[in-house]
């Protein structure tokens, strides 16, 4: 990223975090990141990748979408690396953490 585009983005953020709850700003990110070439939110990624929607998505399946996020260019969802596995078992590790009531609230 260009340093213009950083210092637009600190006030942003700054803005966010005082206005925003966390869950805000973690559902407006997952709603508009881009999940693979022309593919955004987490709702069109689960369509193609598992041809569900997002809150029918196991456990593992929205670990992985996790996984290869932020750059889903070079970490892909439907041939994931050493790596991304390693990242989507630790986002599950972290799930199990908080437990499954924090699943069904998700």
């Amino acid at each position: 990223q260009s340093w213009f585009r950083k210092g637009l983005e600190v006030p942003t953020t700054a803005l966010m975090e005082i206005f925003w709850s966390k869950e805000r700003i973690l559902e407006v990110y997952l709603n508009i990141a881009e999940f693979g070439n022309g593919i955004f939110g987490v709702e069109a990624a689960s369509h193609y990748y598992f041809k569900k929607s997002a809150k029918n998505l196991t456990q593992s399946e929205a670990a992985l979408l996790a996984a290869v996020l932020p750059n889903p260019i070079i970490y892909k969802v439907n041939k994931p690396s050493a790596l991304v596995r390693k990242k989507q078992s630790w986002i599950m590790r972290q799930m199990n953490g908080l437990g499954l009531n924090y699943l069904k609230e998700m």
